[in-house]
């Protein structure tokens, strides 16, 4: 069977061009995501690599659709292989049925991290040079009531309401929650 696998980085990206080509190419059944491919933790690389058995083909637009780490791409590319399960690359011509196409897998796994490393060292750039000019403030700061989030906190800390209750009644998230309940020594 053939399967695909599209995935794109943000809601806002289509993901038009790859399906397309999993058209064309007659694939039989595709995984789509629109997530991160910093990791392989994302729910329909890990359906897929659950579905697959030995015979099947995964195919992917280009290397950086599957993963944009080369540990993960090669972790993914060792499950394929140990569930006798190939895997194509459409862009870089990569088919891991040959020493050729795993040893050009290797070296296009490692320039994917290069590229995204590269991409996160300039953004992280950009922001100190905008901060520098003044022109980056960051992301402004939760608003919360604190009287409300103070009686909401006494509630949970009696163990009259759950925290995952505490935070929706304030509309929050773990991450802002738990930090004012630090900072606030509540």
């Amino acid at each position: 069977m053939k399967i695909g696998y599209v995935r794109v980085s943000s809601i806002s990206q289509n993901e038009a061009r790859q399906m397309n080509l999993m058209k064309s190419l007659e694939v039989e059944k595709i995984y789509m995501e629109k997530e991160s491919g910093k990791n392989a933790e994302r729910k329909e690389l890990q359906n897929m690599l659950a579905f697959c058995r030995e015979g099947d083909t995964i195919i992917v637009e280009s290397i950086s659709r599957i993963s944009r780490n080369t540990k993960d791409l090669l972790d993914i590319i060792e499950i394929l292989k140990n569930k006798g399960v190939e895997f194509i690359s459409q862009k870089e011509k990569i088919d891991t049925t040959t020493p050729q196409g795993k040893f050009m897998l290797t070296i296009f796994g490692a320039l994917s991290t290069l590229e995204r490393e590269s991409i996160l060292e300039r953004q992280r750039e950009g922001i100190a040079i905008a901060k520098a000019e003044g022109k980056y403030k960051g992301k402004p700061p939760i608003m919360i009531d604190k009287e409300k989030f103070i009686n909401e906190c006494g509630k949970w800390r009696k163990g009259e309401i759950t925290a995952v209750e505490c935070m929706k009644r304030l509309g929050v998230k773990p991450n802002t929650f738990y930090r004012r309940v630090k900072e606030w020594k509540l």
